[in-house]
């Protein structure tokens, strides 16, 4: 992670829609969440969008039950970039990337019970029902099963890197002290003991989104 916050907009659609949404996945630009935001800035974004943010104020967005996860990453990598440390360890978002003949396939699952699934010709699912019981089971057990993951390895510190090609499957782990991966060949991770839980959690989740939005 860089020190200002941002990292390289990543490509992989032809569609421009998809490529935007892609990369907000990942929280890792402030600025382009900025460019999506309407003036006056109101709470958190005021916060978030101030130069000199205190630590106090990133705090209680961190701290915010009623706080988007994406938001609270924001908040948590202005906070390290400050050189400080959240409070607390915590997982906001598991994005799963793999990569097709056709394309990339990206279902990213966030703590509150929201997703976002961009499949590999670009086409876009937007899950917004934090209330649905059975996709907030299946996001449950597909975060406890990453938190073995992430007991595991440490935070990357470095920019991002360009999404996975054909063959190769990544797993993120967006967390309050940074951003966490693991990649590998696509048949390799899903029969690991580790990633390979993660990954059928992944899939039963992308399943049911997809059978209740069609």
């Amino acid at each position: 992670m860089n020190s200002n916050n941002q990292t390289p907009a990543d490509n992989p659609y032809n569609n421009s829609s998809a490529n935007i949404i892609y990369n907000l996945l990942f929280c890792d630009d402030l600025d382009s969440y900025k460019q999506n935001a309407k003036e006056p800035y109101t709470y958190p974004m005021d916060i978030l969008f101030a130069e000199n943010s205190s630590i106090v104020d990133l705090q209680k967005i961190i701290d915010d039950e009623n706080s988007d996860p994406r938001i609270k990453v924001l908040a948590c990598n202005k906070f390290l970039s400050a050189g400080h440390k959240p409070a607390k360890k915590e997982l906001f978002a598991v994005i799963v990337e793999i990569g097709l003949d056709g394309g990339l396939d990206v279902l990213a699952s966030f703590s509150n019970g929201t997703a976002r699934y961009i499949n590999q010709a670009g086409k876009i699912l937007i899950w917004e029902s934090p209330y649905d019981t059975t996709a907030n089971g299946l996001t449950r057990d597909l975060f406890d099963k990453s938190r073995q993951i992430i007991a595991r390895i440490g935070p990357w510190d470095k920019t991002r890197k360009a999404h996975p090609v054909k063959g190769i499957t990544r797993i993120t782990f967006l967390v309050s002290d940074g951003l966490y991966f693991g990649e590998g060949p696509t048949t390799v991770l899903f029969n690991d003991s580790f990633s390979g839980p993660v990954l059928l959690s992944a899939t039963k989740l992308l399943q049911y989104l997809t059978q209740k939005v069609v």
